[in-house]
């Protein structure tokens, strides 16, 4: 499995495309994988989930949404993993860049940037076929690494000023 196969699979059709599409596309496409493949896959994935572990990015993910638990924040590193490698390293490279983003899936009328589970996809399906799991490994060190954002709003606003204007506090 190279990086650009893995970016193949995990990238949705269309920004705004919901969870429940987008997770049954991931798994039709892993379910063709042999099982080296899915552990290979799963490989990558956590490395992307590593990658995408900081305050910074964090402090975005707190300005749309409220983010506010470490499993909110692991859904929205799955999707911004699943908006594909551009949009992915654009975001690590400078967080407040996914105001830029013009169309959001949404969940009740307001933006929803979160997939429930879509990291763990490959494990089902790689459990579900040998009755075993795949190795777990961590998607981050204890905390996310650089300086933790500070939630007031003037700071909010200088550190992320793009998302402090499309999502106003």
């Amino acid at each position: 499995m190279t990086e650009i196969e893995f970016w193949q699979l995990v990238t949705r059709e269309r920004p705004a495309q919901d969870q429940i599409s987008l997770a049954d596309n991931l798994k039709s496409k892993l379910e063709q994988l042999s099982d080296q493949e899915l552990l290979e896959f799963d490989k990558i994935f956590g490395q992307q989930m590593r990658r995408s572990y900081f305050w910074s990015i964090w402090g975005a993910a707190y300005i749309i949404t409220g983010c506010d638990s470490e499993y909110a924040f692991a859904e929205y590193r799955c999707f911004l993993i699943s908006l594909g490698q551009d949009w992915y390293e654009k975001v690590i490279a400078n967080p407040d860049e996914i105001a830029q983003l013009t169309q959001w899936p949404e969940k009740d009328g307001y933006p929803y940037p979160f997939l429930d589970e879509y990291d763990l996809i490959a494990g089902q399906i790689f459990e579900d076929r040998t009755g075993e799991e795949l190795p777990f490994i961590p998607s981050g060190k204890a905390t996310p690494q650089g300086k933790k954002f500070i939630t007031k709003k003037k700071q909010l606003k200088l550190t992320y000023p793009q998302l402090s204007q499309r999502f106003p506090f």
